[in-house]
């Protein structure tokens, strides 16, 4: 297969890796990402990966209860760790060599987030998974994604969803009448205030020109189909 992005960023939910369970970690999804993403680093891809942490702990849904939001937000990064060392274990399982570096220093467990160390990590062919966030409250891990593309100059952001196949102009899951985008540019999504991803993370894209797609994650090699610039979900340029 033809590959069209050399370099990707994939940019996993929490809740994804949750899988039907709502919470937490199912091994079977985590392990069917990694073996997609095997698949990809067959194909010569570099890739780097950013884990949400919305499947054990959400610092904005803690912040509304009256918690400090830059407290719940650390909480939040936290939970990204666990969630990039559940998805390390399983490609390494499979004999994917696998980096973690995180925004925020915790030695014993992963490397410290040093952008040449992780340009390097690709280059050698092995996954990088960024934790932790920006190492910031009141950043979301969408804007990580979008940060950590520009950093590595990625060409691409694959925005893999667990319940959705592309972008609507509503929640799909509530109202059948959704409209399903195919293309949109940068400025449609701030425009029409599309939950895609937040402003911060849609702007360091159009800024940096780095294209995304959304699309559903699956299980039959969606990631892989994504990266080779087939036809699916949604394609967000300017």
């Amino acid at each position: 297969m033809k590959v069209k992005y050399k370099r990707a960023v994939l940019k996993l939910s929490g809740e994804a890796l949750a899988g039907t369970r709502g919470s937490g970690i199912d091994s079977g999804v985590v392990n069917t990402i990694a073996s997609q993403i095997k698949a990809l680093v067959d194909l010569g891809v570099e890739v780097a990966c950013v884990v949400g942490g919305g499947n054990i702990w959400r610092g904005a849904a803690a912040s509304k209860e009256g918690m400090d939001r830059a407290t719940a937000d650390y909480m939040g990064m936290l939970a990204t760790v666990i969630n990039g060392l559940a998805l390390q274990d399983a490609l390494e399982n499979i004999g994917v060599i696998t980096r973690t570096q995180t925004a925020i220093e915790m030695r014993q467990i992963a490397e410290p987030y040093i952008r040449r160390r992780a340009l390097r990590h690709l280059e050698k062919g092995r996954v990088v998974i960024f934790a932790a966030g920006t190492g910031n409250p009141y950043f979301s891990t969408d804007t990580t994604a979008a940060l950590r593309a520009a950093e590595i100059e990625a060409d691409v952001i694959l925005m893999a969803k667990g319940n959705v196949d592309a972008v609507y102009d509503r929640d799909p899951l509530v109202d059948a009448d959704a409209k399903r985008f195919t293309n949109l540019t940068y400025l449609e999504v701030l425009k029409l205030g599309l939950g895609v991803m937040d402003a911060t993370a849609a702007s360091l894209c159009m800024d940096n020109g780095i294209p995304i797609i959304v699309f559903s994650m699956g299980d039959d090699g969606n990631i892989v189909d994504a990266v080779c610039g087939k036809n699916i979900g949604t394609l967000i340029r300017g």
